[in-house]
């Protein structure tokens, strides 16, 4: 069947997202209450991007804003490309930081083309929309609670990404330490080994279990569940202060870990008041997003939202 495009305008909200949450390194995500909005629809000719907030005056505003990106490639699945393109970003998410700013452009642009398209949903149905999005990401830790929100495992099968979301205690109050200086992923990656000593993976294979237990059951766990050996401690050379934090965090007794590849640092328990305070330190307390991704369609909208993954929420 020929592929044909909605007239009216499409507008996602997506969340903010916190992956790893120390031991369950590309496995496990937190969504944020912090979100980026971005609308689209189809025009007759061109591509334009206009960026408000976090990244204006320095994201591509062309076909190379990576909004666009998933979007081409989300068409690419779907069938056909449109005539041309009109996004408007307004972008709450740190860019660089660790909050998955990368990773929610990237759902947004998949679920944009798919509501721009009459039939998308058919066409690729919310188990896609994940495996999508996480192939164009590299890996499902932060696409997966973006999609869905609440706290997500995800992996990867033969067939691709898979994410199950389960709602954590409402005593988890997450508190992100955001820094001014940025951080890259690819540099954050590439100073990790190729291989760790087996006690060290069997070390966080039990943490991370544990951290299920203490994220939904005992946020008493908490402290103990977030000890990691896997990537923290490898990565700290690039960025000494978010190692610094963390481990003055985790002396006071608070759950602590690096967000993400940092360089922010995500306190799961109640940190000191004083903690924040240090020049180039942004402290800010954010609620967990239990909604996940949310499509409006047209420019008032209805929100139009179901489980992403393989079949439903837990």
């Amino acid at each position: 069947m020929p592929l044909s495009f909605t007239t009216d305008p499409v507008t996602v909200t997506v969340p903010a997202t916190s992956a790893n949450l120390g031991p369950g390194f590309d496995s496990l995500g937190l969504a944020l209450a912090l979100h980026d909005e971005v609308t689209a629809e189809v025009t007759p000719a061109g591509c334009r991007v206009r960026v408000e907030g976090e990244g204006a005056g320095e994201l591509p505003t062309d076909e190379r804003h990576l909004v666009v990106r998933a979007m081409r490639a989300t068409f690419d699945v779907l069938g056909a490309q449109p005539t041309g393109l009109t996004v408007r970003c307004r972008n709450r998410i740190p860019q660089a930081r660790g909050m998955g700013s990368s990773s929610a452009a990237i759902v947004a642009g998949v679920h944009l083309a798919r509501g721009l398209v009459t039939d998308g949903a058919e066409r690729l149905d919310d188990a896609a929309v994940l495996r999508l999005a996480a192939q164009i990401e590299g890996h499902p830790d932060n696409v997966a609670p973006c999609l869905l929100g609440g706290f997500t495992i995800a992996w990867t099968g033969a067939e691709g990404a898979h994410a199950v979301s389960l709602p954590p205690l409402p005593q988890v109050r997450p508190t992100l330490f955001v820094p001014a200086g940025r951080g890259l992923t690819a540099v954050a990656r590439a100073a990790l080994p190729a291989a760790v000593p087996h006690a060290d993976a069997a070390f966080n294979a039990g943490r991370s279990a544990l951290l299920v237990a203490a994220l939904t059951r005992d946020p008493a766990l908490l402290f103990a569940a977030t000890e990691d050996r896997l990537h923290q401690d490898y990565r700290a050379a690039g960025m000494p202060e978010t190692a610094e934090l963390v481990a003055r965090l985790r002396a006071d007794g608070v759950a602590a870990v690096v967000s993400g590849a940092g360089p922010t640092v995500l306190a799961l328990t109640e940190p000191p008041a004083e903690c924040g305070s240090d020049p180039g330190w942004s402290r800010r307390s954010l609620a967990v997003d239990v909604d996940g991704a949310r499509v409006n369609r047209g420019r008032l909208g209805i929100a139009e939202r179901g489980p992403v993954a393989a079949g439903r929420k837990s």
